[in-house]
């Protein structure tokens, strides 16, 4: 989660994006997400793809991400 939210760009490759209690989303070069404020959410590169990507977020309280759990196989793959 980030305090502020974040916004990802991604440049090459083609990825997936998650928000908790959702199905992973394509993601592709190209696209802009943001992801609002406190949403627990992963984003990675796809199966079969790399994905190349700029993360921007805010630091609020000397804090700009609050790392979780490692995302699992079964989450990846749903």
């Amino acid at each position: 989660t980030h305090p502020l939210g974040q916004t990802l760009h991604v440049t090459q490759g083609a990825g997936l994006i998650c928000l908790r209690g959702e199905h992973p989303k394509p993601i592709t070069a190209g696209d802009t997400v943001w992801i609002p404020p406190g949403i627990e959410h992963w984003h990675g590169a796809g199966p079969d793809t790399h994905m190349t990507h700029i993360a921007m977020q805010e630091v609020q309280d000397g804090s700009a991400a609050t790392w979780l759990e490692h995302v699992t196989d079964a989450d990846y793959s749903a």
